[in-house]
């Protein structure tokens, strides 16, 4: 497998998979940390992680999810996907703290955490065809046109992601932002190791001439061509039925919010 997409990733504007914020560890999410996560949490290292060790031998697939935020939907999906291996990785220690406490609290044997930078996880740790699934869900919108430039749904990235996957593997992304999820599929669908599972093709909203990406522009954000914005693409699918729908997604949905769900397939 090509090592292209580490050196493209090594840029000064590189890509990062988190935004540093503050936020409290509880009693009960430090003593789930101290109690669990030796047993549970694999420390970040910079060689390749042999998945099936990190499951206690297990040949059952692999599915990794990058952002699992407090993990009320990772531990949902866990359970209700016994026969599946989840490695979880989140860099602040509330959300570790909060899935640890969930995993001891439902009995869960099939979830692993990593505390560490998804973008270096995967470029050290995961080698290349040895995912059979990448769960991404709300990643951070940055609904400021000025901050896209941060957002992890970047071309580079994408090849990251996809030279991971198994063939056959899927790629599944959730978003609330309706920008984003047009950027994620307008990005998805250029990269060729990808299949849209989707069945209805749309046409772009929300991107206009003035976002159109120009000759001089620099650096790895991503700007639709103007035969983007001309044509219609695939895009989205129904939620599938394994990703529960969380409190916060239900908020949003009563007050008119959108969710949008792609899903793809590794050739």
């Amino acid at each position: 497998m090509s090592s292209q997409p580490e050196r493209q990733l090594d840029r000064i504007d590189r890509i990062r998979s988190f935004v540093l914020r503050t936020g409290r560890t509880t009693a009960a999410q430090q003593r789930a940390i101290d109690e669990l996560g030796p047993q549970f949490c694999i420390p970040f290292q910079e060689q390749a992680l042999n998945l099936s060790e990190a499951f206690a031998g297990s040949p059952n697939p692999k599915i990794l999810e990058i952002g699992f935020g407090m993990g009320e939907t990772t531990a949902a999906i866990a359970q209700l996907r016994g026969q599946d291996d989840f490695l979880a990785i989140e860099v602040h220690p509330p959300g570790i703290g909060a899935l640890l406490k969930r995993i001891g609290e439902m009995g869960l044997t099939n979830l692993r955490l990593i505390q560490h930078d998804a973008v270096e996880v995967l470029e050290k740790m995961i080698l290349p065809e040895s995912l059979d699934g990448i769960h991404i869900y709300f990643a951070d919108p940055w609904h400021k046109k000025r901050h896209h430039k941060r957002r992890l749904i970047q071309s580079p990235f994408v090849r990251l992601l996809a030279s991971r996957l198994k063939s056959g593997g899927y790629l599944h992304l959730a978003t609330d932002w309706h920008n984003y999820a047009e950027q994620m599929f307008l990005v998805l669908n250029a990269e060729q190791s990808l299949i849209n599972t989707a069945v209805e093709a749309v046409c772009v909203e929300t991107f206009g001439p003035a976002d159109i990406a120009q000759e001089s522009d620099t650096g790895n954000e991503f700007k639709p061509s103007l035969a983007q914005l001309q044509e219609k693409h695939l895009a989205y699918v129904e939620r599938p039925s394994y990703r529960p729908i969380t409190k916060f997604e239900t908020r949003g949905l009563k007050l008119g919010h959108g969710v949008w769900d792609l899903v793809y397939k590794k050739r």
